[in-house]
C-alpha cells in the first residue's frame, strides 16, 4: 500500500513538469550518460526514498552516497544516476524540488533537535504542513531526528479551546468519548492555565499540552501532573523557538511540538551536473 500511495504522489509531481512532453524530446536524440547532484551548502540529506523509487519508475539507475538523515558538506556529490539523458533531464527539476525541499526540513529539525540535547524531552513536528505535502514534510522532519506528531484528524482527538467552548464538563465528555473512538486513539487537550491544566488531568486525558505558557507554569503544571496523573504524556508548544527550546526542554515536559521546523525551513541548494 505505501508503494501505491508513493508512486501515485511521484507520477503526479512529474505530469505537473512534464505536462504534455518535455519538448526538448523533440529535438534530441536519446543517449546514455552519467549524472550527479552535488550539494551548494552543508545539510542533512533527505528524499532519498522518494528520489529512489522515481528512479525505479523512469529506468534510471540511482547511486545515493548517504541514508536520509546523513550529513553532507557543500560540494559533496550526493547522487549519480546513469540512464537515458532524455529521461533525466525532464525529471531533473523534480529530483531537484524533492531533495532540496525534503533536506531542507530535515536540516533545520536536526538543528533544533541538537540545540535540546542533553535532556530528556522529544521534538515533535505540527499538522503544518503544505496542502497535500503532510506525507512528505513529516517523513522529512523524521530524517532530522524529529518524530511524528499526529498525522491528521483521524488517529489522536485533540481538543482545543475551539472545541472546550462547547464542552460544559471535560470529565464526562471524556468518559463518553472513550466509548466512541478507537481504543487505540488518544484524547489531548490544549491547556492554556493551571485551572485548565487541572481540570484535564482529573478528566483521565492521555496528553496535555502546555499551550503559550511560560516556563514557570509549566514547571507547575510538571509538578500538578506528578502528583495527580504521573502517566499522562506533557507536551509544550507556542512561543517556543531555536533560542529558547532548550529551556523548555529542561523544564521537565515530555515533548515540545514544534511548526517551524516544516513551515521555517530553507530549501538546500543543490543542483544537477551531468558529466
Amino acid at each position: 500500500m505505501q508503494k501505491i500511495l508513493l508512486d501515485d504522489f511521484l507520477k503526479q509531481v512529474l505530469k505537473e513538469d512534464v505536462g504534455r512532453g518535455d519538448l526538448y524530446m523533440r529535438i534530441t536524440n536519446s543517449s546514455v550518460v552519467e549524472s550527479y547532484i552535488v550539494a551548494k551548502e552543508e545539510g542533512v540529506f533527505s528524499g532519498r526514498m522518494y528520489v529512489e523509487r522515481l528512479c525505479e519508475l523512469l529506468n534510471i539507475r540511482g547511486e545515493f552516497s548517504l541514508e536520509d538523515g546523513g550529513e553532507f558538506g557543500a560540494g559533496q556529490k550526493l547522487v549519480k544516476f546513469i540512464g537515458n539523458i532524455n529521461d533525466i533531464l525532464s525529471a531533473e527539476r523534480t529530483i531537484l524540488n524533492l531533495l532540496e525541499h525534503s533536506s531542507g526540513i530535515a536540516t533545520l529539525t536536526n538543528i533544533y533537535v541538537k540545540a535540546m540535547e542533553g535532556s530528556k524531552c522529544i521534538l515533535l513536528d505540527t499538522r503544518k504542513t503544505r496542502p497535500l505535502l503532510r506525507d512528505f514534510e513529516k517523513y522529512s522532519t523524521r530524517n532530522g531526528g524529529a518524530i511524528n506528531h499526529r498525522l491528521g484528524l483521524d488517529d489522536c482527538l485533540m481538543l482545543k479551546d475551539t472545541h472546550l467552548s462547547r464542552i460544559l464538563s471535560l470529565k464526562k465528555f471524556v468518559a463518553d468519548v472513550r466509548c466512541k473512538i478507537p481504543m487505540t486513539a488518544k484524547v489531548e487537550v490544549e491547556c492554556e492555565n493551571l485551572l485548565q491544566a487541572r481540570e484535564s488531568l482529573e478528566a483521565g486525558i492521555d496528553i496535555l499540552m502546555c499551550d503559550n505558557m511560560e516556563i514557570p507554569m509549566i514547571k507547575e503544571v510538571v509538578k500538578m501532573r506528578n502528583e495527580l496523573a504521573p502517566s499522562v504524556f506533557l507536551e509544550a508548544s507556542g512561543g517556543i523557538t531555536l533560542s529558547n527550546i532548550r529551556e523548555y526542554a529542561l523544564s521537565g515536559v515530555d515533548a515540545i511540538s514544534c511548526g517551524a521546523i516544516i513551515h521555517q525551513a530553507k530549501w538546500i541548494d543543490m543542483s544537477m551536473k551531468i558529466d
